[in-house]
């Protein structure tokens, strides 16, 4: 596995980008975001500025030290990324409201919310390029798996699921001392010596096993671009990192863009397609990019063209 990663790119640039990386959270929460308070429209659009061109600047210096080929996977792959994440945004909502979240505090949970998706990212990323290695077979397993959940997202209606009510929210009361008093400011509270989680945890928890199911559909879709860990890697952790900022930016109009799961869905199934046939017909990543990018736009325009009230939701 070492070796492998190591193929991909020198120690010095693994090193390198997750010193980078936690650099930035520890400026996130340590400085910048210091004071619990609900970010204005102008913050996150300026953090998601800032997260985007950071992005393009890495992809550049990918270009220049990997070459066209390997600078194209790695937008690919970021756009495929940031575009799916979007979808998580809805559900974050969904959450937030559910547990009652008060804008200033849900900065934070998101905040540990992207730490423990750089854990389980990374873990999905390497197992995956792994597989995919070692048993070529798997690439028609992957390739299947995103056709199918891509016709099930076009086929299927946006579920109204109460998230405080699903088995596991209702597990964790049963087993974890919980305090259902405990308020979002801290994830743990302590009362007569004992210790309680406060439901601060418990959304933490469902925004983590919301990015879990999400990253089952984003890894293989993301490793139809490419095989290479550092270029898959690097560029899902961008798109995670600009996640935040981007929530606060359209979390008041996410229902403006409700074609946008059509979108995804054909894009998804296009990957899985694309893995499927990719022993006997090769589509090049440029022609990829641009079927993506394509379809992306073309739901959001429909969206902004054809409002929820007009089309209904899809």
């Amino acid at each position: 596995m070492v070796d492998a990663l190591l193929q991909a790119a020198p120690w010095w640039a693994w090193v390198g980008f997750h010193a980078f990386v936690f650099l930035m959270l520890a400026l996130d929460l340590g400085v910048f975001n210091r004071r619990v308070h609900a970010p204005s429209m102008r913050e996150a659009g300026i953090w998601s500025a800032v997260w985007i061109t950071l992005a393009l600047i890495f992809n550049l210096l990918i270009f220049q030290a990997e070459g066209t080929q390997k600078g194209l996977e790695w937008f690919t792959g970021y756009v495929l990324e940031k575009s799916l994440s979007v979808d998580n945004l809805f559900v974050f909502v969904l959450v937030f409201q559910s547990f009652q979240v008060d804008l200033r505090h849900q900065h934070r949970v998101l905040f540990w919310g992207v730490f423990g998706a750089l854990i389980m990212r990374a873990a999905m990323i390497l197992a995956g390029t792994a597989l995919l290695n070692r048993f070529e077979w798997m690439m028609y397993v992957f390739g299947a798996f995103l056709i199918y959940t891509g016709v099930k997202m076009l086929l299927l209606k946006d579920s109204e699921s109460d998230p405080t009510q699903n088995p596991m929210v209702r597990a964790f009361r049963r087993f974890v001392p919980f305090d259902e008093k405990g308020g979002h400011e801290h994830f743990w509270t302590k009362k007569n010596g004992r210790h309680f989680a406060t439901p601060m945890l418990l959304v933490l928890i469902t925004i983590e096993v919301t990015d879990l199911v999400f990253a089952v559909d984003s890894i293989p879709a993301v490793l139809a671009v490419s095989r290479d860990p550092f270029v898959v890697y690097t560029s899902n952790i961008f798109a995670i990192m600009g996640l935040r900022s981007l929530y606060f930016l359209l979390a008041k109009m996410m229902d403006r863009f409700h074609r946008l799961k059509t979108g995804l869905a054909v894009v998804l199934s296009f990957v899985g397609v694309k893995m499927c046939i990719a022993e006997w017909v090769h589509i090049p990543v440029q022609y990829s990019l641009l079927v993506i990018a394509s379809v992306l736009a073309g739901s959001v325009v429909a969206s902004l063209a054809w409002p929820a009230e007009q089309g209904g939701t899809e």
